[in-house]
C-alpha cells in the first residue's frame, strides 16, 4: 500500500464509530487489505452477517451463481488485486460447495478468507438438530474439514471476535494461504470496539539476525561465480515482489528462467529472461541447458510440483542450491527461519550488486516463439498451430491473459506475453473450469481487459458464471476452444473412450439465455481467416464482452501438450 493510500485509510478509520458490529469490523478489515469486493451467495445463516457487512462504505457485494464459482472468482480477484479477498457462504451446504476452490487457493498460495455464516451460538452449544447439519448435534464437522485447506481459522465469539479476526487475517498475510472464519448469526451483529481498526494489519516482519546470516551465506556461496542463474516461481507474485525480481535481473551476469505458473512475471522481452523452465518439458533446449548446467541455481518462490518440473525431471542440484521461500530461506543444508521472501530477495539484490559479475553469455534461442504463418488456403480447417500463432500476432499489451488448465494452458505457455500482459494459470491445482469464474475476479480487480482461453469441456463446468460477468457490464474476450470434449485427457490416455466426449452446446446462443438484455459479440471461427477477423473485431469491441468459438479437431493438440502426453505414456520427451 502506497503512503497516500495508507494516509487516506487511517483517516477513514478515524471516522469510524467507536462501536461497530462484528460484521462491520470484518468488512472494514477486508477493505483495508485490498478486498472491497466480497463474493458469495446468501443463505439463512449468513443474512445477518451480510446485512452488517454491507453497511460499510466501500464494500461491493458480488453475488455468484454457486459457491464453487464464487471461490474461483475470489481466488483470481486476490491474485490480481494482490490483497486478501473474502468469500461469504452459508453453513454446511454452501461452504462445502466452495471447499474445492479454497483447496486450490491453498495449493497455489492465495490469501482468501472463507467466511461462513453459522447457526446461533445457542444452537451450537445445545447441539440442536438443524437443517444444513449432519443432524448429529456436532456443529464443527465442516470447520474441521476446512482445517485441512487453511492455515488458520476460528469460530467467533462476541467476547473476542475482533482479536480473532485480526489473528486469522494476519495468518493469511503471513502465509499467503486461505483462512476460515465461522460467524454465528448472533455474533455477526454483536457490538465490538473499533479501536483496533486504527492500527493497520501487517505481515510479521523478518528476523533481522536471520537476514544478516542469510546475507553472509549468499555472499559465500555466490563468490567466484561468473553468472547467477535464478529460477523464479509463483510465490514471488504472491508476495508482490516482481519489482524486486526485475531489479535483480537488471544486474550484469544474472539470468532468470521462470516456472510455468510464473510466466511473464519478469517481462519476457527483458535481456535477462531465458524463458520458461519445465524440466524435460521445457520448450527450448537452450533454456533447459542454461538451468540444468548452471553451477548453482537460486530457486526463488518456486514450487517443485510434477507439471512444473516436467514430472520431476529437473537436472539442477537441488540439495546444494539456494531456496528462497515465503517464510524461510535455505543455502545448501542450512535453513534460515522467519525470513520473508520479499526480504530475502532484497538481500539477494544487495549481494548480487556487490559481486560485480561480468555480463552473462546470452542464451541462444531462449524461447521458441511462434513465427508468422505461411500462407494457407482461406478455407482450410483451423489447427491448434494456426490458432496460437494468430493469437501471438494479435495478443494486446496491458491485458490479463487467462488460460484454463487443459489444452488452453499448454497453448498459452508457448506464447510470448506482450509488455504489460500477464498470464494467469493454475497448473498446480489444475481444476478445469476455474478460469471462467476467475475471469469475473480479474475483471473486477483490474482495469486491464481480461482475455480468457478455455476449452468447451472446462467451460461447461462453470458456464453459468458468465451471467454474472455479463450482468455486471464486464467486457472480457473469451476464446472458447471447441474440440468436442477433453482433448488433454485424450492426449494422456484412451482418446476414443466414451468418457472423453461431452454433450454439444449452442455456445453462440448462451449469452442471450443468461443475459438477454446485454449486448455480446459472438463469432464462430473455423479457418485462420475467420479467426483473424474475429479477433480484430473483438479488440475493437471494447464496450462489450466477446465470445469467439474456435472449432478444432478433437485430436489436435499444441506441441507442449503433445509432449506431456508422450511423457505420460512412458515415452521420452523429444
Amino acid at each position: 500500500m502506497i503512503e497516500s493510500e495508507l494516509s487516506a485509510l487511517l483517516q477513514s478509520m478515524n471516522e469510524i464509530a467507536d462501536v461497530v458490529t462484528v460484521g462491520q469490523y470484518l468488512a472494514h478489515r477486508l477493505v483495508e487489505l485490498g478486498g472491497p469486493h466480497v463474493f458469495g451467495l446468501p443463505g439463512d445463516f449468513n443474512l445477518t452477517l451480510l446485512d452488517e457487512m454491507l453497511t460499510v462504505p466501500g464494500i461491493d457485494w458480488v453475488g455468484n451463481t454457486n459457491e464453487l464459482n464464487a471461490a474461483y472468482a475470489t481466488d483470481a480477484y486476490a491474485r490480481t488485486s494482490r490483497g486478501v479477498a473474502g468469500l461469504v457462504t452459508t453453513y454446511g451446504v454452501g461452504e462445502l460447495s466452495a471447499i474445492n476452490g479454497i483447496a486450490g487457493s491453498f495449493a497455489e498460495d492465495v490469501p482468501v478468507v472463507q467466511i461462513t455464516g453459522m447457526p446461533t451460538t445457542a444452537a451450537r452449544n445445545s447441539g440442536a438438530l438443524s437443517h444444513h447439519t449432519l443432524v448429529d448435534g456436532d456443529y464443527d464437522h465442516f470447520f474441521r474439514a476446512y482445517k485441512e485447506v487453511t492455515v488458520a481459522g476460528a469460530i467467533l465469539r462476541a467476547a473476542d471476535a475482533s482479536r480473532e479476526i485480526d489473528r486469522v487475517l494476519r495468518a493469511a498475510l503471513d502465509e499467503s494461504k486461505p483462512v476460515y472464519l465461522g460467524i454465528p448469526m448472533d455474533v455477526a451483529a454483536a457490538p465490538v470496539s473499533s479501536a483496533p481498526l486504527k492500527r493497520p494489519l501487517r505481515a510479521t516482519p523478518s528476523d533481522a539476525v536471520a537476514l544478516d546470516d542469510l546475507r553472509t551465506a549468499l555472499r559465500d556461496v555466490l563468490f567466484g561465480l561468473d553468472t547467477v542463474t535464478i529460477l523464479a516461481g509463483p510465490r514471488i507474485h504472491r508476495r508482490r515482489a516482481e519489482s524486486l525480481l526485475e531489479r535483480i535481473a537488471g544486474h550484469a551476469g544474472v539470468r532468470v528462467a521462470t516456472q510455468a505458473s510464473a510466466k511473464s512475471m519478469l517481462p519476457e522481452t527483458h535481456p535477462a529472461s531465458i524463458g520458461v523452465y519445465m524440466g524435460q518439458m521445457t520448450p527450448s533446449p537452450a533454456t533447459r541447458a542454461a538451468v540444468d548446467d548452471a553451477p548453482l541455481v537460486i530457486l526463488a518462490g518456486t514450487v517443485l510440483s510434477d507439471v512444473l518440473t516436467g514430472f520431476y525431471s529437473q537436472g539442477f542440484d537441488l540439495e546444494n542450491g539456494v531456496e528462497l521461500g515465503i517464510s524461510s530461506a535455505r543455502v545448501g543444508a542450512v535453513t534460515f527461519h522467519d525470513v520473508r521472501l520479499e526480504d530475502s530477495l532484497t538481500v539477494l539484490d544487495e549481494v548480487v550488486a556487490d559481486l560485480a559479475l561480468s555480463s552473462a553469455a546470452p542464451v541462444e534461442a531462449r524461447w521458441p516463439y511462434r513465427t508468422p504463418l505461411e500462407a494457407t488456403a482461406a478455407d482450410a480447417p483451423l489447427s491448434q498451430n494456426e490458432l496460437w500463432t494468430i493469437v501471438q500476432e494479435w495478443l494486446p499489451t496491458n491485458a490479463i491473459a487467462i488460460a484454463d488448465a487443459g489444452t488452453a494452458m499448454y497453448g498459452a505457455l508457448e506464447l510470448q506475453m506482450p509488455v504489460g500482459t500477464d498470464l494467469l494459470a493454475s497448473p498446480i491445482w489444475s481444476s478445469i473450469g476455474y478460469t471462467l469464474p476467475a475471469t469475473l475476479g480479474t475483471s473486477l480487480a483490474s482495469e486491464r481487459r481480461s482475455i480468457l482461453f478455455i476449452g468447451d469441456g472446462a467451460a461447461q463446468l462453470t458456464a453459468q458464471e458468465l451471467s454474472t460477468i455479463l450482468h455486471r457490464g464486464l467486457t472480457p474476450i473469451i476464446v472458447l476452444i471447441n474440440n468436442d470434449g477433453y482433448t488433454i485427457e485424450r492426449v494422456i490416455q484412451s482418446p476414443r473412450a466414451v468418457y472423453q466426449d461431452i454433450t454439444r452446446w449452442n455456445w453462440a446462443a448462451l449469452p442471450a439465455a443468461l443475459a438477454p438484455d446485454v449486448p455480446v459479440l459472438t463469432a464462430q471461427v473455423r479457418t485462420a481467416g475467420d479467426l483473424r477477423d474475429a479477433l480484430g473485431r473483438a479488440a475493437a469491441a471494447s464496450d462489450r464482452a466477446v465470445i469467439v468459438e474456435a472449432h478444432l479437431h478433437p485430436d489436435d493438440a499444441p506441441p507442449l501438450l503433445a509432449k506431456l502426453g508422450a511423457i505420460a505414456g512412458g515415452k521420452p520427451a523429444e
